[in-house]
């Protein structure tokens, strides 16, 4: 059983990879994988050299038929001659006799549960009686058995990795688009494992919706718990994105994994060159782990709190917070400056003793509750020590700003006869996400159901570094359904000689996390791809051009897809989909459906973006 609130790694079985093992008491590795074509030698091992000089640990190389498989031989003979020993790892789709041969020259290879023997998926229901439905298993212990001996014999691992793009029709008909299905997916392949004693097994299940990926993590740990079962996990957010959308939607997935315990590789899938995911990839890692030994959090899990499948916490809505309503951001302006993002206005101001001379209209401010006058437009907020003044305040709505350890019997006492107070969860706990958690729990243990904003506090002053950090911090408290609104402030100033993080990049990133957990849209959303050696054009110069042409769209979904393999899939809630559909040429879908086949690909934005007008979605 998982801990919420105090930090422990999930105990996982080793499995070698190469040099480089995995699980057990190793570190949390990092890796990424190549877009180049495998049958380029040449620039296969530059990009591989680049992605391990960045710190990475394992390199995955695209295998789409036996001439890449067989590749990998020199591309690994290469890579030895130069001293460089990284494990390299086959990924293999819709071919098995492809990781056959690839099991010889690879360290490592992956297949894909939906489409190693099912066929590709086609969106059709298909019918299976219990017989029928046991025949298909059969058929894929009869073709999966033959690649374990293989692996067996050379020492080869395997990852069996799941997306939710490529779940096959037969486990959507039987289990729809689930995170049960996915997990079904994974385990039918692991139990094949377990009944042939082979136990070098790396799993991943993976979506590019942060709340699916991560309740479908959860109930595959919980399921192979059950079933005795200890193989590693493969963590990523698949078609993340790039820039700031990327690295805040990986660090909130993984991160809310990662401090949970469960992981034991990570891959962070941006849209960009593959070594720069490294970096990002090993700061979050390194920040979750830091709080390892930390001080225990004494707290106790609500009975009725499910965590394989949780709700949002059932709140009494005050004003326009708590409740069924969207969740707030809250931002601080202590030096009245009152300088807000034009896209990204926060619900409240922060201004404590500041408060700004004029008000802007529209604005909500708060401040601190000894300086609160009953202004319009302001609203008072509380420390625990001032509890015995907060009945003379008559303002229908009051913040208080606690800490778990504060939450004492005066202050739920209080919190009973006071439903118009919304709590600011404040921790300078080396686990702080475990600390909020168990300020939660608490309320929830009382009974209270007092809104609950997050307020997370940095000092950085690389603005990378605060987007890994506070979408960390509030990934589980995200996807546990504990939100009610997030405070984000950095202790950074802006100087003329220190650019710094400005309020403003403050603001966006809160605005990002939010959405990025799927609780509040404010701009477009894309689904792209990082890309890889089956790329059918230039991805990162076509993302540009698709966000110039579409980024005031808000609330649009757009998933910008390198490929077959997971396109339709893995953009199964998005609006517009363009997907890689032969070199040069590019097939346009509205959802699930093909509308356009085979553009040339110099004419296929232009071409989005009359699909777009056409059905009325472009402004």
């Amino acid at each position: 059983m998982v801990d919420l609130f105090n930090y422990s790694r999930r105990e996982t079985s080793v499995v070698q990879i190469g040099s480089t093992p995995m699980g057990g008491d190793n570190p949390i590795r990092v890796q990424s994988m190549t877009n180049t074509a495998t049958q380029d030698t040449e620039a296969c091992v530059a990009q591989a050299k680049r992605i391990v000089d960045a710190g990475g640990e394992y390199v995955r190389l695209t295998t789409q038929g036996v001439k890449e498989a067989e590749n990998l031989k020199n591309i690994n003979a290469a890579l030895r001659q130069d001293g460089y020993q990284v494990p390299l790892i086959a990924d293999v789709h819709f071919n098995p006799k492809v990781a056959d041969v690839a099991a010889f020259y690879a360290e490592k290879v992956r297949i894909n549960p939906g489409n190693y023997v099912d066929a590709a998926r086609t969106f059709k229901h298909l019918e299976y009686t219990d017989e029928e439905y046991a025949r298909e298993l059969q058929k894929i212990r009869d073709r999966f058995v033959p690649f374990l001996n293989i692996c067996k014999e050379n020492h080869t691992a395997i990852r069996i990795g799941v997306n939710h793009g490529s779940l096959s029709d037969r486990i959507m008909s039987r289990y729809g688009d689930t995170p049960e299905g996915m997990v079904e997916s994974c385990m039918e392949f692991l139990r094949i494992c377990v009944d042939e004693k082979f136990t070098n097994v790396v799993i991943s299940i993976k979506a590019s919706n942060t709340v699916i990926m991560v309740r479908t993590v959860r109930l595959l740990a919980a399921t192979m718990e059950k079933e005795g079962m200890h193989f590693p996990l493969h963590l990523g957010v698949t078609e993340a994105g790039d820039g700031e959308d990327g690295r805040i939607k990986s660090a909130l997935g993984i991160g809310a994994l990662l401090a949970d315990g469960l992981g034991d590789t990570i891959r962070v899938s941006l849209s960009e060159a593959p070594e720069a995911e490294i970096p990002v990839a090993r700061k979050l890692v390194d920040y979750i782990t830091s709080r390892k030994g930390h001080p225990y959090i004494p707290a106790p899990q609500v009975q009725d709190f499910n965590y394989l499948s949780p709700v949002r916490r059932a709140t009494t809505p005050v004003h326009n917070i708590g409740g069924d309503q969207t969740p707030v951001v809250v931002t601080a302006r202590l030096d009245k400056d009152q300088t807000c993002h034009p896209e990204f206005i926060p619900d409240y101001v922060y201004t404590g003793h500041n408060l700004p001379d004029t008000l802007q209209p529209g604005t909500q401010y708060i401040v601190d509750a000894d300086i609160w006058n009953g202004t319009p437009d302001t609203w008072p907020a509380f420390k625990p020590d001032q509890l015995p003044f907060l009945t003379a305040y008559k303002s229908t709505l009051k913040f208080l700003f606690i800490t778990y350890m504060g939450l004492n019997d005066e202050v739920l006492a209080c919190l009973k006869f006071h439903p118009e107070i919304v709590l600011i969860a404040q921790s300078n706990h080396s686990n702080r996400l475990g600390e909020q958690r168990a300020l939660a729990h608490q309320l929830m243990q009382e009974g209270l159901k007092n809104p609950l904003v997050f307020f997370q506090h940095y000092s950085e002053s690389e603005i990378e570094n605060l987007q890994i950090k506070s979408a960390a911090d509030m990934g589980a408290l995200i996807f546990d359904g504990l939100c009610d609104g997030i405070f984000l402030f950095n202790q950074n100033p802006v100087t003329p000689d220190k650019p710094g993080i400005s309020q403003t990049e403050v603001d966006a990133i809160a605005f990002g996390i939010l959405q990025a957990g799927r609780l509040r849209i404010s701009k477009t959303e894309y689904i792209s791809c990082p890309g890889c050696g089956r790329t059918l054009y230039d991805l990162q110069t076509t993302i540009a051009r698709i966000k110039a042409a579409t980024s005031h769209l808000k609330g649009l979904k757009i998933g910008i897809m390198g490929c077959i393999v997971n396109g339709p899939g893995e953009m199964a809630d998005a609006d517009y989909g363009y997907v890689g559909a032969g070199r040069g040429r590019v097939s346009l879908y509205k959802k699930k459906e093909c509308i356009e086949k085979n553009i040339p690909e110099e004419e296929a934005v232009e071409k989005l973006i009359e699909l777009i007008k056409v059905n009325g979605d472009y402004r």
